[in-house]
């Protein structure tokens, strides 16, 4: 199978580096892919190991290479390299991989860098560092085959020619004015399909799809998508075309995109690493772990003090006590699957800033009719087998009584959980903060707390 034969691979390589053995090394490096040897290269903890890698591995294949390693390596790596190889290696980057690398390093390192590219490179790279890394214009290759309106299809042949090599790809070809505007897309096929003498302006469709340099990648990745796109144009402005955003700049997108979101859903701070789980150290784990931890922990003596302000009714109704988790916990799961939901929706594009009213009252109603079903379960439960064990409770109050104060409790509290969830999103994205960071810990926190007063509450008016 492939994977076995990858794996025997990865490990013959790994094994040619513990035996400093250079031909072995360079037998095994020539059948793995570049992202392979960056995951062997970033998995060695030994200076001298990644010294004897440097120094046998092509300096062909280490562009590719280099554009896989986290950012933490990059700069150590580079310098394990003469200025020559350097410079080789810097210049047969593809550009948006050579911007993404000296946004990485320091900014002594990236001076000396820019001035090893020729003047050209050295344009590029600057124009693209203008832009931030999390935008369209900081994830494009300016690699876009481009066309002048007014051309015939045997000068736009011509013109391709000189793009065979450097373009990302020729499936899409953008047609541009004399001013660089983007104005139609055409495919290669169409011109490869008509007559010599046929204007690109009457065989070419109009580019209704393209994105500002300056939007966020997220929402790059959600036109990517949505529109089942095999490049997406990227323009300033002035609808000047200025590169294209390819299918793998798009996959990495989603893939941080993602991670961030499960991170902060999880309560985890700080920016996401690079590096591996086992690559990354225990300090920056701890770091990125007890922020929240420490405010989650402080928020949950909130709960400790509800159960004191209502000591008495525990103590005169200890049953009580078996349907407090069970209450407290329908409201985190409830508050945390809304939540999810319309995080999901936000990031999917698929709620405007109009709709939170639509939202709302989708959350409300699913909300009662959740915490009714839950509730009447529940109730039907604890008259019908509660009884069983012989509970404990005052004279003065029935089975019956106490059933409906849980089912009652659970109810108010699914239904306000659920709207909770819904609505802190919501109200996240409205101060301009991430979702996802008042999501899972924070929402379960805040109905843990007020599941309890509800709980309680209900329990003693009832009661």
């Amino acid at each position: 199978m492939p994977e076995e034969s990858r794996i025997l691979d990865v490990e013959a390589l790994e094994s040619a580096i513990q035996d400093r053995d250079a031909e072995a090394f360079r037998t095994s490096a020539e059948d793995l892919h570049y992202a392979d040897l960056a995951s062997v290269f970033q998995d060695l903890d030994n200076d001298q190991a990644r010294g004897f890698f440097t120094q046998h591995i092509s300096l062909d294949s280490f562009p590719n290479i280099l554009a896989e390693l986290p950012d933490a390596l990059i700069e150590e790596t580079l310098e394990r390299f003469d200025q020559s190889a350097q410079r080789e290696i810097l210049g047969k980057l593809v550009d948006d991989d050579r911007t993404d690398i000296l946004q990485d390093v320091s900014t002594e390192a990236r001076k000396r860098y820019l001035a090893m590219l020729k003047p050209e490179q050295q344009e590029t790279t600057r124009s693209l560092m203008r832009y931030e890394e999390d935008t369209a214009g900081g994830r494009m290759t300016t690699h876009a085959a481009r066309i002048r309106l007014g051309a015939t299809v045997k000068e736009a042949l011509e013109v391709l020619r000189e793009y065979k090599d450097s373009a990302e790809s020729l499936a899409r070809i953008y047609v541009v004015d004399e001013d660089g505007r983007l104005r139609g897309k055409i495919r290669l096929r169409e011109l490869a399909f008509n007559s010599w003498d046929t204007l690109v302006e009457d065989i070419m469709d109009q580019a209704d799809l393209f994105i500002l340099a300056s939007t966020d990648q997220e929402e790059a990745a959600q036109m990517f998508t949505k529109y089942d796109m095999t490049l997406l144009p990227v323009v300033d402005e002035y609808d000047h075309l200025l590169g294209v955003i390819t299918h793998d700049d798009v996959l990495e997108i989603i893939e941080e995109e993602s991670t961030e979101d499960i991170e902060k859903m999880s309560g985890i701070a700080g920016e996401q690493s690079e590096q591996t789980y086992l690559n990354t150290s225990v300090a920056t784990h701890f770091k990125r772990r007890f922020p929240w931890l420490l405010v989650l922990a402080l928020l949950a003596i909130s709960s400790g003090y509800v159960m004191l302000r209502f000591e008495h009714m525990l103590s005169s109704i200890y049953l009580l006590a078996l349907y407090l988790p069970m209450v407290v916990a329908a409201g985190g799961n409830t508050g945390g699957q809304a939540a999810t939901m319309v995080i999901r929706a936000m990031s999917l594009g698929e709620l405007e800033a109009g709709s939170t009213t639509k939202v709302i009252t989708k959350e409300l109603f699913l909300g009662i009719f959740l915490g009714a079903t839950l509730g009447c379960c529940i109730a039907l439960i604890t008259l019908f087998v509660l009884p069983i064990f012989n509970p404990a409770l005052p004279e003065n109050i029935a089975i019956s009584t106490f059933a409906l104060a849980v089912s009652v409790a659970l109810g108010a509290q699914i239904t306000t959980s659920t709207l909770s969830g819904a609505l802190l999103p919501l109200g996240a994205r409205a101060i301009k903060l991430d979702p996802a960071v008042v999501a899972a810990p924070a929402i379960t926190t805040l109905v843990d707390i007020s599941g309890m007063v509800i709980y309680f509450t209900a329990a003693q008016a009832i009661l």
